[in-house]
């Protein structure tokens, strides 16, 4: 369905070029969840945006790549073509659904724009249609519900209707820019399980963004991981999370507390800060802050190598060598956690 070629998305500032996206690849089927995991700054927004083509022009520009959505190249497309892919074939839901919504509109007039705009049917069938939306998203009482303004509903009630609104051009994929961020735990539950169910009834592919772990892990089927504006691990939820072959992810997975830790243990935090996107540093992105980093790692640039059938990583270890080092940090995180 879309297939994103070593795109390269660099923003004009006055300090200089900002290299946000710097040569992502991958790809995904109908149906399927990719989530993409990593840091604030590390360039998942904008690979979204990206993929949107939402991202201002001309202070945002793409010097290399391609994003092939069902043959077409959206790069190349006009502005007015792009229009009629949004809403209709690609859909998004942004971060901060408050933000998201008109303040000074009802619910179910922003809802009935976004139908008609993607669907040519009389304002009457638009309402039940919009009401249809949202009872699949679990608005309790939708009629009445569409006369109300977004400040009168709760932040999980919120996200719901950008679902709905998401859903109105029946979209064949379907972009989630980190959608429980704001959100307690247990409403965050219910949002996922709802994405999961509208998922199998439009039969949607879902790219899912998000620095949440715990949420790549019950939603994706595949793993991007990010770093810098570049995937530093790529391959199943099983691969990233239980077979990592990169620093970088088995760093973020130590900074998740586990309720099966031993008593005491201190959760660990990646050291540093992730590097300029303007000029970074020569060699590994990630060397400043790597556990395990050698002379080599400030030289060679990693390129995505194959550690096992569908599972890539960007490191010069090899996998063996990281296990062996992988085991060596745990052992002594231990013995740092014991005398503590």
């Amino acid at each position: 369905m879309l297939e994103v070629k070593s795109l390269k998305t660099h923003i004009d500032t006055n300090e200089g070029i900002v290299q946000a996206v710097d040569g992502v690849s991958f790809t995904i089927e109908a149906g399927q969840t990719l989530g993409v995991v990593g840091e604030s700054g590390s360039g998942k927004s904008v690979l979204a945006h990206s993929i949107m083509q939402l991202n201002p022009k001309p202070l945002v520009f793409y010097p290399d790549g391609e994003i092939i959505f069902e043959g077409k190249d959206l790069l190349e497309l006009p502005e007015k073509r792009l229009r009629k892919i949004r809403g209709n074939e690609i859909a998004m839901i942004f971060q901060d659904p408050m933000s998201s919504l008109n303040p000074v509109f009802k619910i179910g007039s922003q809802l009935i724009e976004a139908i008609t705009t993607n669907q040519k049917i009389s304002k009457k069938q638009a309402k039940s249609r919009a009401i249809e939306l949202l009872t699949d998203v679990g608005i309790p009482d939708p009629r009445r519900r569409m006369q109300d303004y977004p400040h009168q509903f709760s932040g999980g009630m919120r996200q719901r209707v950008l679902i709905a609104i998401a859903l109105a051009g029946n979209p064949k994929l379907l972009i989630a820019d980190e959608p429980t961020t704001a959100l307690d735990v247990t409403i965050q539950a219910q949002i996922l399980d709802l994405m999961r169910k509208v998922q199998k009834k439009y039969k949607m592919a879902i790219i899912i963004i998000s620095h949440d772990l715990g949420v790549i892990s019950q939603m994706a089927d595949h793993v991007l991981v990010m770093y810098a504006g570049r995937i530093v691990e790529k391959g199943t939820v099983n691969d990233i999370f239980y077979r990592t072959s990169m620093p970088y992810t088995s760093s973020l997975l130590r900074s998740l507390p586990r309720l099966d830790g031993a008593k005491g243990e201190r959760l660990i935090s990646i050291e540093g800060q992730p590097p300029s996107l303007i000029s970074p540093p020569k060699g590994c992105n990630f060397h400043p802050r790597c556990p395990f980093a050698t002379k080599d790692c400030l030289e060679i640039d990693p390129k995505l190598t194959l550690r096992d059938e569908g599972h890539l990583a960007a490191c010069i270890l090899s996998e063996q060598s990281f296990k062996v080092k992988e085991k060596e940090l745990q052992l002594l995180r231990g013995k740092e956690s014991t005398h503590l």
